[in-house]
């Protein structure tokens, strides 16, 4: 920038001044790298916290070098639990990121395409057949209740992309959803009429747990994260596209078909693998990136992680409190993460309208 001749001292000093005051104001990105170590941080601290959380208190953390039953509950039990929680609530917010933004919608969540019907369904499924010795064949015990979950969903998402006739659409697909888990959802409430007995485990899946999740799990959902998380960011470009419709990331060049197609991949994949290890929790996956949003302003590359890492916040935050508040007995966490949830949209949408009178 080339100084002014007749005003050396004046243009020096207001240079020098808006270079200082431009130099403290930090960028996006570096708010979002901040906003991230700060979500690795109380993660950190809510894995310790969640390993010392449980029916015998503190005492097992205590006694588990000299105790080998404290120590099985907090090695085989607890930690897995802790650990699951935080990957169920990051592959569910990360989903929710993903729909969010191919749908161009704040209200998406990753259960639209028909995936919680489905891994309802499955679910159902696989305990009518376990339990009726003629039908009980040896690949259906093998694949259990949570691959049938898994595969409920899947199968959901595959028929309502058949129904919208592909990914082009956006509106057709958000209908066949609708369409698709009503359909299912029904099928499954007549399963529970037909066989009363699974009444009582279905009300379990449907309100969510992670008391059932182990190493083995934890180890699936980590490779599940791996994938979507990368799938994600390798086709974020889309969902920047997609921000400013459909035309405009058209002529940009981008292939919105086979993307569109990942994207819906990654989605049902990251839902599914949560929705098979801890049954139907809702709001995570919603309200974990308009937590995100709320914070930083960044691209749909950097926004997916973050949403993912706020997931998996919420959710262990929620898992430790269900375990914490009537111990030694425990709420289900679909309820406080419906009730956390539900509470934070509402007085969302209340500042908004308050915010939209003040300027009225």
């Amino acid at each position: 920038m080339k100084r002014p001749a007749s005003l050396p001292v004046v243009w020096l000093r207001k240079h020098r001044a808006v270079s200082i005051k431009t130099s403290h104001v930090p960028t996006a990105a570096a708010r979002s790298h901040w906003l991230a170590m700060l979500l690795l941080a109380v993660t950190a601290g809510l894995v310790v916290l969640g390993v010392c959380v449980g029916s015998t208190g503190w005492e097992s953390v205590w006694r588990m070098h000299s105790d080998p039953v404290a120590q099985q509950i907090v090695w085989d039990i607890r930690f897995p639990r802790t650990l699951g929680a935080w990957l169920a609530g990051a592959l569910l917010g990360l989903a929710g990121a993903v729909a969010q933004g191919l749908f161009r919608n704040p209200l998406a969540d990753p259960y639209l395409l028909g995936s919680a019907s489905g891994a309802a369904l499955g679910g159902a499924a696989a305990m009518v057949f376990s339990g009726t010795a003629a039908i009980g064949m040896e690949w259906m015990q093998r694949l259990g209740m949570t691959g049938m979950a898994f595969a409920g969903a899947a199968i959901a998402v595959l028929l309502t992309l058949t129904l919208a006739q592909g990914v082009q659409n956006s509106l057709r697909m958000l209908l066949a959803g609708v369409v698709v888990g009503v359909v299912l959802g029904a099928v499954r409430d007549m399963l529970e009429l037909r066989y009363p007995d699974i009444l009582q485990p279905m009300k379990a899946f449907g309100l969510g747990s992670t008391a059932f999740i182990g190493w083995a799990a934890c180890l699936l959902m980590v490779v599940a994260w791996a994938l979507c998380a990368l799938a994600a960011w390798c086709l974020s470009r889309v969902l920047d596209g997609l921000t400013l419709g459909e035309s405009t990331a058209a002529s940009l060049g981008l292939p919105l078909a086979p993307m569109r197609a990942g994207l819906i991949a990654v989605m049902a994949l990251a839902t599914g693998t949560a929705v098979a290890q801890t049954g139907l929790i809702a709001f995570v996956g919603l309200a974990a990136p308009h937590l995100v949003r709320s914070m930083v302003n960044v691209g749909h590359a950097r926004s997916t992680l973050l949403s993912s890492l706020m997931g998996g916040v919420v959710l262990l935050t929620a898992d430790i409190l269900a375990r914490w508040v009537m111990a030694p007995e425990e709420l289900p966490v679909g309820v406080l993460t419906a009730l956390l949830g539900g509470s934070y949209l509402l007085w969302l949408m209340h500042r908004g309208h308050a915010a939209r009178q003040g300027r009225g």
